[in-house]
């Protein structure tokens, strides 16, 4: 029996066991889950878009106290420990900063997101008429099937620039009382060559027409009747031109709300999980913290999807020219020396999402090495594509670092990588990051049908992943 024991002792001790995390928390913490996925999936219906997002996340850290560092310049204060700023990169980004009671220039615990998901985007001259229905054409936005997006509710968010300067904003699709947009399909009795097709030729780019009319207006001297009985609808709405499409940002995106999945509830079925579920946990704890040692920063940026890229993205020096504001008003004077030793001595984690192994799809996953949904909060060393190409692969020093953190605050906890090696890959932007010599790893929520018009996601991991950026941060 002694022996027995022994061995028993012996396989807790050296095995690595992966966990569920319904298994591991009680019922009070089981409420908690239901909770903090309730704020969640409003959190999401509420920034379906990058604008949008950051919008919500400015609200919310505005409600706990943060102010924009353009009031703090105008107060001409000094920054003490304590005090919290947020930064808006135009609308499109945003950081957000806990000053820590240690000197910034020893680093910072800096928790990065992007808020920007795949989606289809108007083309500048996206209206036309063709056989008696109207239709604005898109460009899609990231890396999409294509065939996922047709025959499918759509809603149009975003802004419209007036010539005037003044802007419209736009959400059309949410409310049940709205109009929905839609991208047709081939019925299956004519499709034998669309069927013969590969996936990824089935439906075309130029072939994502959105189906906005079919109502012509009541003027024989007009070519295009329905046309512009659009346009005349779009000008007594909003007061808008034709002309006016070209300084506009609209967005297609599928109009259904988030949604509970499953006959027990336990998973979030939405649009916008990638990365919009590592944003919202990150976000919130930052928002619940008080007193912290290292600053703690949480970044939310734009662009992720298509390489980091434009004045929004990851590539941009917004974030390096806040951190030299925060200096400035920690110092009283602009040192680049402590703004360039505050990024190379901080800690990072590039808060993205993971692929969650699926069961249905069996054969691009290495199964040893993979998220799995409902185990936990994701620890992924690199990503990148084949040969670890466009990686961060973080050191064994920091990977270290942060799973001792999640054992000492009994976080739930996997680790993972994105597919078999020859599979595929994709990136995040823990790179970026790196570049300024920081420690990075990638972590964040494993999530099924990623980049689908819906992804799926579980409670318990928003939850898990929540309470392990809060321990990162503290």
């Amino acid at each position: 029996m002694e022996d027995k024991l022994d061995i028993n002792e012996l396989k807790d001790k050296i095995l690595f066991n992966t966990n569920n995390v319904w298994d591991k928390i009680d019922k009070e913490e089981t409420e908690e889950v239901f909770k903090i996925n309730e704020d969640y999936k409003e959190f999401l219906d509420k920034g379906k878009t990058e604008r949008e997002s950051i919008k919500e996340i400015i609200k919310r850290a505005e409600e706990k106290g943060f102010k924009s560092i353009e009031e703090i310049l105008k107060e001409n204060t000094r920054l003490l420990p304590g005090d919290k700023i947020y930064i808006n990169n135009k609308d499109k980004g945003a950081a957000l900063f806990v000053i820590g009671k240690n000197h910034i220039e020893k680093g910072m615990n800096i928790i990065g997101s992007h808020i920007d998901s795949p989606r289809l985007d108007l083309k500048q001259n996206p209206l036309y008429e063709d056989s008696d229905l109207a239709f604005l054409k898109t460009h899609y936005y990231g890396g999409v099937k294509k065939y996922q997006w047709v025959a499918l509710p759509l809603a149009l968010h975003g802004i419209i620039l007036k010539k005037s300067g003044e802007r419209i904003d736009v959400s059309i699709g949410e409310d049940h009382d709205e109009p929905v947009f839609y991208i047709t399909d081939l019925l299956p009795h004519l499709a034998k060559d669309q069927m013969s097709k590969t996936l990824s030729d089935g439906i075309t780019g130029e072939g994502l027409n959105i189906l906005v009319g079919s109502i012509p207006f009541n003027d024989k001297d007009i070519k295009d009747k329905i046309k512009f009985n659009i346009l005349k609808i779009l000008y007594e709405k909003y007061g808008i031109i034709e002309e006016d499409f070209i300084a506009a940002e609209l967005e297609l995106v599928p109009a259904e709300k988030a949604r509970d999945l499953g006959f027990d509830r336990s998973m979030v079925m939405a649009y916008g999980h990638d990365d919009r579920v590592c944003a919202y946990t990150s976000l919130k704890a930052i928002l619940d913290i008080e007193e912290v040692d290292t600053t703690a920063v949480a970044l939310f940026v734009d662009k992720e999807e298509i390489g980091s890229v434009g004045n929004t993205g990851m590539e941009a020096a917004f974030f390096e020219n806040g951190l030299m504001e925060i200096v400035n008003l920690l110092e009283g004077e602009y040192n680049l020396s402590i703004v360039k030793k505050s990024l190379s001595n901080s800690k990072a984690l590039s808060a993205d999402v993971a692929a969650g192994y699926d069961p249905n799809y069996s054969d691009a996953y290495e199964k040893l090495n993979t998220a799995f949904i409902g185990k936990g909060i994701t620890i992924v060393k690199y990503t990148g594509s084949r040969g670890k190409g466009g990686c961060n692969d973080a050191n064994s020093e920091f990977v270290n670092y942060v799973r001792s953190i999640f054992n000492k605050n009994n976080i739930v906890w996997q680790s993972g990588e994105l597919g078999k090696v020859d599979q595929g890959g994709g990136g995040t932007i823990a790179y970026i990051l790196a570049r300024h010599g920081m420690e990075v790893l990638d972590c964040g929520v494993p999530v099924l049908s990623m980049h689908a018009p819906y992804e799926v996601v579980s409670k318990a991991d928003v939850y898990m992943t929540y309470k392990g950026y809060k321990a990162f941060y503290c």
